[in-house]
């Protein structure tokens, strides 16, 4: 936030100050003098923790698990989800982490909207419901409102969901991807949601990257790929460019497209190893990716890796889950 036009004398007397509109720019005005606050565009990364949600263990677990951004340390158990699932998807307010469909055993898709508050440790509770139940899908968050889109419903489907932060709502259509797909990533930039990778059921792999806007519903647009075709792999998001990382087929892969401009992603870095089914979060500083399973599938991981923003390196280990877990969701405050 940057504050213009403030004269000395309005910080040192108490005058009556009055707020004459609202937006980008908030103008106040006093019967001495005015000045302009600008507020800086809404962004997701979080300042204080990450959380990894839910996923099997094995058995399914309801875990709600929470790590700090200032220090690299392990994970501490915070809570509970209202139901034991995986292949879930996160979406984060900036109060509250929320987790969007998911199954468990013997096919059972759950249509539930999860809603666990970032202020306490405490559990879950449902909130509402996706015009779907599915699972495998990709999270976004805007400043206002979640989105869940793609996944396995099953068939596949590529309807995106959107649910407001403000009032525990069900979710509604709002728009449609450009590829019925499930198991893709997620990224949020502070004016739109993409969709990367993926499976299109019963085969193959993409590596398409779509882009909707949250200004609007609407349909989604191819704006660029991957550098391989991959499923199953998790994605974070700084302010001005979007990351898909490892998957499957087998890669430790850290790939990384840019906000501004439609384009293709470029391998920027590595995990510590090659594996998918994990959950990503993202801080100011840096991309964070937890638990997950070695692809081809191998033993189940409680690693929190973590990976810069402001260079192009590899991840590094700060810390471990609770549990080593696969198909957890990811959100951050």
């Amino acid at each position: 936030m940057t504050i213009s036009k403030i004269p000395t004398y309005m910080i040192a007397t108490n005058y009556n100050v009055e707020k004459i509109a609202t937006g980008s720019n908030i103008f106040y005005s006093t019967a001495n003098a005015s000045f302009v606050i600008t507020l800086a565009p809404y962004t997701i990364q979080g300042d204080v923790s990450g959380y990894t949600s839910g996923g099997l263990a094995p058995p399914f677990v309801t875990t709600i698990d929470k790590f700090p951004f200032a220090v690299d340390s392990n994970a501490t158990d915070v809570g509970d989800l209202t139901q034991v699932r995986n292949q879930h998807v996160g979406q984060s307010s900036s109060s509250s982490g929320y987790n969007s469909g998911g199954s468990a055993l013997f096919g059972t898709y759950y249509d539930t909207i999860d809603k666990f508050p970032f202020s306490t440790d405490s559990n879950a509770t449902d909130v509402g419901n996706l015009t779907q139940a599915r699972n495998g899908a990709a999270g976004q968050s805007s400043e206002t409102h979640g989105y869940t889109s793609g996944g396995f419903a099953p068939p596949n489907s590529n309807v995106i969901d959107k649910f407001p932060f403000a009032v525990d709502s069900n979710a509604s259509d709002v728009g449609d991807l450009t590829q019925v797909r499930y198991n893709p990533a997620g990224q949020s930039s502070s004016e739109s949601g993409y969709t990367s990778g993926g499976t299109i059921f019963p085969g193959p792999n993409v590596n398409t990257i779509d882009k909707f806007s949250f200004a609007s519903n609407a349909n989604a647009t191819d704006v660029g790929n991957l550098i391989e075709t991959k499923s199953r792999l998790t994605g974070q998001s700084s302010t001005t460019s979007g990351y898909a990382s490892g998957g499957s087929p087998a890669t430790n892969v850290i790939q990384k497209f840019p906000f501004a401009a439609d384009a293709n992603a470029t391998d920027v870095g590595d995990l510590t190893e090659s594996k998918q089914y994990f959950a990503g979060q993202s801080s100011a500083q840096s991309g964070y990716s937890s638990g997950g399973n070695l692809a081809p599938p191998g033993p189940y991981r409680d690693t929190i890796d973590k990976f810069p923003f402001s260079t192009d390196s590899n991840a590094t280990d700060v810390g471990n889950l609770t549990q080593s877990r696969i198909a957890a969701a990811g959100q951050q405050v």
